[in-house]
């Protein structure tokens, strides 16, 4: 099967976000940062109900990039990787061994920025023949020029970009899966609009 037809499950997929810091978060000017936040959450809660594993990043915490949002480790667990200065995640040992030990071939990815933090890592992960999922929407960079520089990159060399309520969907595949409702949930906290149709639903039933 086509690795551009097979899609994501619950089994095959590992999440990775790459220097969601707080230091570079206040720079991107390509979508409002409360948005980007608020993207951010929906696909770690939707990486924490479903099970999956994740690997969190990131790059000299103690330096002016700052710490991860913590946002994001009161979600997924207190566990960093610390990079000692390598730029691209993938160069990281640590990183590369921690994606390695999930066995999956699948990666979900996000970074912070979008053409630095996300792009190398994914560029690297597809050369060594993984799958990579860039979500493109729970990243964020300097202004909208560098991000539709960084799409046609990711795109000219086989990366998905996608949005994580794209990716929450096709992991879903079926309502009446284990998780369909917990997940309807999670697209409801994070979605303006699809908190309209959960609540519409709810006053139905």
């Amino acid at each position: 099967m086509s690795k551009f037809s097979e899609v994501l499950t619950p089994d095959n997929a590992v999440l990775a976000m790459i220097d969601h810091q707080t230091g570079l978060l206040v720079s991107c000017a390509d979508e409002h940062p409360l948005v980007v936040k608020n993207n951010i959450q929906g696909l770690c809660n939707m990486a924490k109900t479903l099970g999956l594993p994740s690997v969190v990043t990131a790059s000299l915490a103690d330096g002016p990039n700052g710490p991860i949002m913590p946002e994001i480790t009161k979600i997924l667990g207190d566990k960093v990787i610390n990079r000692e200065g390598e730029i691209n995640a993938w160069h990281s040992s640590e990183f590369k061994s921690a994606i390695e030990a999930t066995g999956r071939k699948k990666i979900i990815m996000a970074g912070i920025v979008t053409d630095v933090c996300l792009m190398f890592p994914a560029l690297s992960a597809v050369e060594e023949g993984y799958d990579v999922y860039a979500v493109i929407d729970a990243s964020a960079t300097w202004n909208k020029t560098v991000q539709q520089a960084s799409i046609h990159r990711l795109t000219q060399a086989g990366v998905k970009v996608t949005t994580w309520a794209s990716v929450l969907a096709e992991i879903m595949s079926d309502w009446r899966s284990d998780k369909g409702m917990e997940l309807g949930q999670v697209l409801a906290d994070h979605t303006t609009s699809y908190n309209y149709v959960m609540n519409s639903y709810f006053a139905r039933s």
